[in-house]
């Protein structure tokens, strides 16, 4: 199975058009949140329109799993913390959103939203006990999150000091998915001391971060291979996936 890895796309829409492009070279197309931009001078719901057709359009010819980040909050739930509700509209047979865990070429993903509070925090710890339960639906028991933000280590790291989510760390020692997608920290793969890929136990996490131009930085995962390729404008980076299972 070949997972495509990128997040941070801030309505880059000449990004999402790549995407286009290469969609039917994996197996799964992740894009781990922030698709709103809330500094552009395009109005929200002018941009949530335009990424709803998108996303919607690329899961016609690929899976696709979409989490929201901090930028794509633009409601409040009954607790009063921000929301991403718009992304539940474009749940569907191919595309996976906040709140879902599916199984696809035998890999169970789970997609969880950003938490704004307490009451929300609770509800993403509560989404992954449950998707636990149905650990085995997966080959060799494989368990992929989609999660926004990084824990804090080389994939949160700015180059002056760390943005880490203080949630995930229990949850991955607690729980042992096989491995996290996460993105938020822009520059963490580009900086000294900063990383696109890491390991809590036997957990593999991936943040590909962002980069100007018309081609997004990502991160090829190969299941079969046992490998993740980090290519940006940086260059070519490869891992192999000791234990990835």
């Amino acid at each position: 199975m070949r997972i495509l890895l990128t997040s941070d796309l801030h309505y880059k829409l000449r990004q999402y058009d790549w995407l286009f492009q290469r969609a039917a070279d994996f197996d799964a197309v992740v894009v781990a949140g922030d698709h709103l931009d809330v500094v552009s001078a395009v109005p929200a719901e002018v941009q949530v329109a335009a990424l709803s057709t998108t996303l919607a359009r690329l899961s016609a010819l690929v899976p696709v799993l979409a989490c929201s980040g901090n930028h794509d909050l633009n409601t409040r739930n009954a607790a009063g913390e921000k929301t991403a509700d718009w992304l539940d509209g474009l749940r569907g047979p191919r595309l996976a959103v906040d709140g879902d865990s599916v199984c696809i070429g035998g890999t169970l993903f789970t997609v969880c939203p950003w938490w704004d509070g307490p009451h929300a925090q609770d509800a993403v710890r509560r989404q992954l006990e449950a998707a636990a339960l149905r650990r085995g639906e997966a080959a060799a028991g494989r368990w992929v999150w989609v999660y926004h933000a990084p824990p804090e280590g080389g994939l949160s790291w700015t180059g002056r000091r760390h943005y880490g989510d203080p949630l995930l760390p229990e949850l991955v020692g607690r729980l042992r998915p096989s491995a996290v997608l996460c993105g938020h920290i822009h520059e963490a793969p580009f900086k000294a001391g900063g990383a696109w890929a890491e390991r809590i136990g036997g957990t593999w996490l991936f943040n590909a971060g962002r980069q100007i131009g018309d081609v997004p930085a990502r991160i090829e995962i190969d299941l079969a291979a046992g490998t993740a390729t980090w290519i940006s404008l940086a260059g070519v980076e490869t891992r192999a996936l000791e234990q990835l299972q």
